[in-house]
């Protein structure tokens, strides 16, 4: 449903924009290559505010590495992390909720997809504010994100986890993920996330789960929801919104299923269409 459908059908929307929630991404979306946010992204985004429209961010990164970007942009409300699994109350720096990786079922997940690649490169992230990144021998982290070497790969299991991180020597991204869904599917979700990013995550969770729980918190509905994404990571999310917006630099997946392809990141793609829908 177009935007003009939506409020000729009388959802409940805020000055010049026919929606009240604008659910974007961070990195590849929100977030320019050099990890900033231009001044007109941040000037659209307030037109947005100022017409009603909360922004929700929705990221796969967990709490504590996104905790930073969000103070930096002087970011005071909800945001979903970790791929759904965490709300986090960004102005008074608390976890609302947080769902965690059944470990014995992660650890046979994890068993049948190396009976079919052979072994994998481990990083993992654990639950909490202040859950650490564990990062095992081989793994290439994207970033200077701060991690944790994982020595032994049985330490992996000490602790609750949000997610568990998989590369593979030769296969793609893509490839991987295919392979691990048909190898586990029935024990754990996979998403693709980013370059050299692939999750394995308590099943059933996804993007849509987490901004779901925040959109209700907000009192907003999937009506009057747009998203705005770059990896299939966020095709719940689009799936779940209105109307879906990848930007320039997105996955082909991601492309083929949002109903509008906006510029690059790097291009304010964000501030385009929010500048348009504002009039």
């Amino acid at each position: 449903m177009t935007a003009t459908a939506h409020a000729a059908a009388g959802d409940d929307v805020s000055g010049g924009l026919p929606y009240r929630l604008v659910a974007t991404d961070l990195d590849g979306t929100l977030l320019r290559s050099d990890g900033s946010v231009s001044a007109r992204t941040r000037d659209a985004l307030a037109a947005a505010a100022a017409a009603g429209a909360a922004h929700l961010v929705v990221t796969g990164r967990a709490v504590p590495w996104t905790r930073h970007v969000l103070d930096d942009l002087g970011y005071r409300g909800l945001a979903v992390c970790g791929q759904g699994a965490q709300v986090y109350d960004a102005g008074e720096h608390r976890l609302l909720t947080s769902v965690t990786l059944d470990r014995r079922l992660a650890a046979v997940a994890l068993a049948k997809i190396e009976a079919e690649t052979g072994p994998l490169r481990l990083a993992a992230g654990r639950d909490g504010l202040d859950g650490e990144v564990l990062v095992g021998p081989g793994y290439a982290l994207t970033g200077s994100l701060p991690a944790t070497p994982l020595a032994d790969v049985s330490d992996l299991w000490a602790a609750p986890l949000n997610k568990i991180y998989v590369q593979h020597p030769t296969l793609s991204d893509d490839e991987l993920a295919r392979v691990a869904r048909q190898a586990a599917g029935g024990f754990v979700s996979v998403t693709v996330a980013g370059e050299g990013i692939v999750e394995l995550l308590p099943l059933g969770l996804s993007k849509a789960t987490g901004l779901s729980l925040a959109a209700r918190r907000l009192g907003v509905k999937a009506a009057a929801t747009i998203a705005f994404g770059d990896m299939p990571n966020d095709l719940p999310m689009f799936g779940w919104a209105a109307y879906g917006v990848a930007m320039a630099n997105a996955h082909p997946e991601l492309k083929a299923a949002a109903d509008e392809v906006t510029a690059s990141h790097d291009d304010d793609g964000i501030a385009l269409v929010l500048e348009r829908l504002l009039g």
